[in-house]
């Protein structure tokens, strides 16, 4: 990997050279600055002389985070940040090219300044700014284990500031709806906790999305309102689970009964997960953001060339209904063999198998439904991948013996479902389950999920998650999922991680028509926002939800939807506002993709190609038709050609969307 620097801009470096630079014992009392390669983002960290550890940032010279205190508290209270003296400091800056497995570019720059203040007591707290936000962790150095009682994360606002929440509990899942409210207000609700990412916006500037990052043997973090005299998020971690019971829907969670009275068991020696405030100057840049991947954990699974990023043949959503074939359709040998047929004649990676294949409480017993040896043995012949659902604590019982069953029969993906939580305990099972199933050459598909937290880097075949109010609610909820939340998630849940949102309907209908059909489901929009989701929305593992039939029945989605890549070489943002609209550029080898959705209200957009390289382009267009207001399902292809200096207006209807592939022509 290559690595280089880059001079610094003139004023951050004469800040950095006479604030810090010294690795000598410090004053007590002090203040310690830090500032972006850029100079655009400032943080202040205040420290010793038995002072709280606090740090405070500004933005382009406003003050956006005031004074705020960190700590962590360890049985036996002894307190980390409290009655702080600074034994030294150290500085460093980095700028560097990193070649990920996969992601929405094929090159991340990793370029922050670094300082980190070491404390009497064996403990560190670090603290990066990028130009891309910034974010501080613990390090300790103490022997044998530790218990951690409360961490104290705390953001002071600098105002009451407007954002997007997402109001849950410790133990509840991560597909609710997002609250747009000021900071008071949401600290005034039912819930004033949110999971993360929350998105503040700050009047003139800048967007704000509050993450974490490298969660590995600890608890996820939470964030509760503080509305009153001074504006605050304020951290909130769930205790580790003391008594679990199985329960929830068909009994496929444990629902944690009584909780310890600390948040996590570790070792004394270790860093601490990343508390990570991506500052950005607009909508824009929130789909380019990449601290957490850049922030976690390198890989710790070795070889990586077996893992396979592409899309699947989903089963679920359509219930397993196919048209015009000469056998009943259901849970059986026929149905998947026609599922894997069609995955094999247009390059479809994996065919997803999803609950009814095995007792969801015992994996190593297949249903009597279906011949697995033979479904097996049929998708090695068609080299098609196969993908097998489970229920998480099934797996975890039979972790070792169940794996094992599924590397002989070859299986390529699990889809682990229902373990919504995040406390110390559950963030465990998801490495240990990882590892083992890295050693087995088995990727893993995250559903019932917590938000992303970098893991895709650790463990890279932890190929997608979904976390996320995806598809699979137009099926049964009273709102489902909304076009309102799908140009939302780009800008919020996305910036976190990919996501698997399961896209793909093909019956689509309008706000007044659509309803939840669990057996025969339609999606809420038209067919072009579906089509653009294979854009916008970035998911290394990518599901094709409907039915094969419905596909074969439209030659032309499908034959873009085969070839629209799951991961990229290069991506542009376009025009974009969260909650309103969503437009992306992707490209992969010499072909760009781009997509754009809207929310409930028709919208056009004017969009430059400059995102193009130079020559003459082959440009296929899905916009919606003109009766797309009323069928869902209506559109258009056309076909011209284009070059890097041409414009396009794209005109969508409400729920709607369009999508574009560009081919250079020789």
């Amino acid at each position: 990997m290559k690595k280089y620097f880059l001079p610094f801009p003139i004023l951050p470096f004469i800040v950095l050279a006479a604030a810090f630079l010294s690795c000598e014992r410090n004053r007590p009392g002090q203040p310690y600055s830090l500032v972006s390669p850029d100079g655009r983002i400032a943080v202040t960290v205040t420290a010793g002389n038995g002072s709280p550890l606090q740090y405070r940032v500004s933005y382009g010279g406003k003050a956006v985070f005031l004074n705020s205190p960190i700590s962590m508290t360890l049985a036996g209270g002894n307190v980390l940040g409290r009655g702080t003296e600074v034994e030294k400091t150290a500085t460093a800056r980095n700028d560097k090219a990193i070649k990920p497995l996969y992601s929405i570019s094929d090159t991340l720059r990793d370029r922050y300044n670094e300082l980190t203040l070491h404390f009497k007591g064996n403990y560190a707290v670090t603290f990066r700014a990028y130009n891309e936000g910034m974010a501080y962790r613990f390090v300790t150095r103490l022997p044998g284990q530790i218990t951690v009682e409360s961490e104290e994360v705390q953001f002071n606002l600098a105002g009451n500031y407007p954002g997007y929440f997402h109001p849950v509990g410790f133990q509840s899942s991560s597909e609710e709806k997002y609250a747009y409210r000021t900071v008071a207000d949401q600290a005034g609700s039912d819930t004033s906790m949110t999971s993360l990412p929350v998105l503040l916006e700050v009047p003139g500037g800048p967007k704000i999305a509050l993450l974490e990052s490298d969660l590995l043997d600890y608890a996820g973090l939470y964030l509760t309102a503080d509305g009153g005299s001074q504006p605050a998020l304020k951290g909130a971690l769930p205790a580790y689970p003391k008594r679990v019971k199985q329960g929830g829907h068909g009994g496929f969670n444990l629902r944690v009964e009584e909780r310890e009275d600390f948040i996590a068991r570790t070792q004394g020696t270790r860093s601490f997960p990343w508390r990570v405030a991506a500052l950005v100057p607009g909508d824009n840049e929130l789909l380019t953001n990449q601290l957490v991947y850049l922030l976690a954990s390198e890989s710790k699974i070795g070889d990586a060339s077996w893992i396979r990023p592409g899309k699947v043949s989903w089963d679920w959503w359509a219930s397993l209904n196919l048209e015009g074939v000469p056998f009943k359709t259901g849970f059986n040998t026929e149905t998947y063999k026609y599922y894997i047929d069609f995955a094999a004649e247009h390059g479809i990676e994996y065919v997803n198998l999803d609950e009814g294949w095995s007792d969801q409480f015992d994996l190593l017993k297949v249903t009597d439904k279906l011949d697995m040896p033979e479904v097996v043995r049929y998708a090695r012949e068609k080299k098609v991948g196969l993908s097998l659902w489970c229920v998480w604590h099934t797996l975890d019982k039979q972790m070792i013996p169940a794996l094992d069953q599924f590397q002989k029969w070859g299986i390529a993906v699990l889809k682990v479902d229902f373990m919504d939580r995040d406390d110390q305990q559950m963030v465990n099972f998801y490495e240990r389950l990882l590892r083992e199933a890295a050693n087995r050459k088995i990727m893993v598909n995250y559903h019932g999920t917590y938000k992303p937290t970098g893991l895709q880097r650790t463990y890279p075949n932890n190929i997608n998650k979904e976390g996320v109010r995806g598809l699979e609610w137009d099926k049964w909820h009273k709102e489902g999922a909304t076009p309102e939340y799908a140009v939302t998630v780009p800008f919020l849940r996305m910036v976190a991680g990919s996501m698997d949102y399961t896209p793909g309907a093909m019956t689509n209908a309008n706000q007044k028509d659509w309803r939840p059909v669990a057996d025969r489901p339609m999606s809420q929009g038209t067919r072009c926002h579906q089509l653009a989701m294979y854009v916008v929305y970035y998911g290394p593992l990518q599901m094709l939800s409907d039915s094969p039939t419905a596909y074969q029945k439209e030659p032309a989605v499908l034959d873009f939807l085969k070839t629209v890549p799951t991961v990229w070489d290069e991506t542009r943002p376009l025009q974009n506002k969260v909650g309103d609209y969503v437009s992306v550029a992707r490209r992969r080898g010499n072909t760009w993709y781009a997509g754009a959705m809207t929310d409930w209200t028709a919208r056009d957009l004017t969009l430059p190609l400059d995102f193009l390289g130079e020559g003459t382009y082959q440009a296929e267009l899905f916009d919606d038709g003109i009766n797309a207001h009323r069928i869902g399902n209506d559109y258009r292809k056309t076909t011209r050609q284009v070059t890097r200096r041409d414009t396009i207006t794209v005109a969508m209807a409400p729920g709607g969307g369009w999508a574009a592939r560009f081919t250079p022509l020789l």
